[in-house]
């Protein structure tokens, strides 16, 4: 079945007739002879495609002319007024203000409509045309932080790079965060496993089995590290895990613990506790530095080989699934990860 276009054109006599005159017109301007040519192979039948190709003009102008036609007869033929330079910023003016009502991004047809109302006629495709000329997308956002200078930011920086670089002598460098929210979720249906010349298959649907939380500790000089399952993120957590880190690290040797400014690692509980054990040396990233912390590095291991594409039934056996990947991890590909920022201010080359 011939697929045809909503936008149909039936002549009158009376407008076929001034179409004729204008294709022999020597008079007329080029623009709207070529118009009345297309209108008139349009009404003829010929499909959007052929007349486009015949008339050495791009499929969808075509397409335009003809929703034209349909909507405003033989003033179609007409070039729509240009706009002048004071519409133009009054276009760009509006794209970047603020949507009006319950709208909290502009669309090219939203922003027409907006411009129509208020005496300024324009179409959503000269509207994307002409900020597309300013490079202006008003449908982007791109993130931002606005952060408060720290006069210690890179004296911080540094002090953590240093112990990535160097271990000092008799001690440990053990780097700590959590990662929460881990899903729990199965598939649906089961994957189709790869062939040549075609991928693995995975149906979308899921399913939702709960979630888990770990806490991490990663020796950052050897690779090795030791994870734990966590059922609330608080300060008794925390120094929990401290603990064992305090009974597994052999005796005599100092801890210097990298952190972030998570709450429960500067809660007053957590720092009266490490107040109280000297063997722990804290260090602190700066804010908003997470990229400083190294178990993040192992986070992303554990993400790309376990759970990104892994199936889990259950809270369960995603725990039972986290520890033997840390077992056989720390068993059989453990290393430091190679470090070569100093916490110096980067600067551009």
């Amino acid at each position: 079945m011939a697929l045809t276009s909503p936008f149909i054109i039936d002549l009158t006599e009376a407008e076929r007739g001034e179409l004729e005159r204008l294709t022999v017109s020597r008079s007329a301007p080029f623009g709207r002879v070529q118009r009345a040519s297309v209108i008139l192979a349009l009404a003829d039948g010929a499909s959007n495609a052929a007349v486009a190709r015949d008339a050495s003009r791009h499929l969808d102008t075509v397409r335009a002319w003809r929703r034209r036609l349909a909507a405003e007869r033989l003033a179609a033929l007409c070039d729509r007024p240009r706009l002048s330079p004071t519409d133009k910023l009054r276009i760009i003016a509006t794209a970047t203000a603020a949507p009006p009502g319950s709208d909290t991004v502009w669309t090219h047809r939203l922003l027409a409509d907006r411009l129509n109302l208020s005496g300024v006629a324009v179409s959503a495709s000269q509207v994307g045309r002409i900020l597309n000329a300013v490079d202006l997308k008003p449908h982007l956002v791109r993130g931002w932080l606005t952060r408060p200078a720290d006069p210690e930011f890179f004296t911080r920086a540094a002090d953590v790079c240093d112990l990535y670089r160097t271990c000092p002598p008799n001690a440990v460098v053990i780097s700590v965060d959590e990662k929460t929210g881990i899903t729990a979720r199965s598939r649906k249906y089961p994957d189709q496993p790869a062939g040549p010349g075609r991928r693995a298959r995975r149906e979308f649907e899921y399913i939702r089995h709960g979630t888990v939380s770990i806490i991490a500790a990663l020796d950052v000089h050897t690779g090795q590290v030791l994870t734990h399952t966590v059922a609330r993120n608080d300060s008794d957590t925390f120094t929990g895990f401290l603990r064992q880190l305090d009974v597994t690290i052999p005796a005599g040797q100092q801890i210097h613990l990298v952190m972030d400014n998570g709450s429960s690692h500067t809660s007053k509980k957590t720092r009266a506790w490490l107040a109280a054990r000297p063997r722990f040396a804290v260090h602190h990233t700066p804010k908003h530095t997470s990229w400083l912390n190294q178990v993040k590095l192992f986070f992303s291991t554990l993400t790309r080989r376990l759970l990104r594409h892994g199936q889990f039934t259950s809270r369960e056996e995603l725990t039972e699934r986290i520890d033997d990947f840390v077992l056989d991890y720390d068993e059989h590909a453990a290393k430091p990860y190679r470090w070569t920022y100093d916490g110096s201010p980067l600067k551009a080359t």
